[in-house]
């Protein structure tokens, strides 16, 4: 994921790389940078255009973080709206923006708080809703609801 660069704790250091790196001319590198960050392409063009001042902000800084790691583990379904509320929270918070990017929080530890929830908290589906489902087997459920997921997600990215 952060091959080349390695990961970033802030907006502010992909920034400070950045501007090191169009200092030299290694408009190659930047677009590297921005990649492995997940800053749009748009954004690298503005900056080395100079009509921005800085290639990201913590919001995008963030979400990009959020994409790359999304794509690195192949999101879909729950994970996917997980992670959407995730962005909307990056969005609306600029703490949570913060704490999202910071080094040692990821999506995939924060997945894993989820999914310890849900192997703590299973319980037997009703043996009425098997038999309507088809299933001739024992099957437990314990994904959080949304509201038990959102606190979850907040523990884990910003704390009680």
């Amino acid at each position: 994921m952060y091959e080349v660069f390695g990961e970033f704790n802030s907006a502010k250091e992909i920034n400070e790389a950045a501007k090191g790196l169009l200092t030299e001319g290694d408009i190659e590198n930047i677009k590297v940078l921005a990649k492995e960050n997940g800053i749009a392409e748009d954004f690298v063009e503005m900056y080395v255009a100079g009509d921005i001042e800085f290639i990201c902000d913590e919001e995008s800084a963030a979400i990009g973080k959020l994409d790359v790691e999304m794509a690195d583990i192949k999101a879909t379904e729950i994970v996917t709206d997980w992670v959407n509320y995730i962005k909307g929270c990056v969005m609306k918070d600029s703490n949570m923006a913060i704490t999202v990017k910071k080094k040692g929080k990821s999506l995939k530890g924060c997945i894993a708080k989820l999914l310890k929830y849900s192997f703590e908290n299973m319980y037997p589906v009703d043996k009425d809703i098997l038999k309507a489902a088809g299933i001739n087997q024992q099957c437990k459920l314990g994904m959080p609801g949304m509201a038990t997921a959102k606190k979850i997600i907040r523990e884990y990215y910003v704390g009680k």
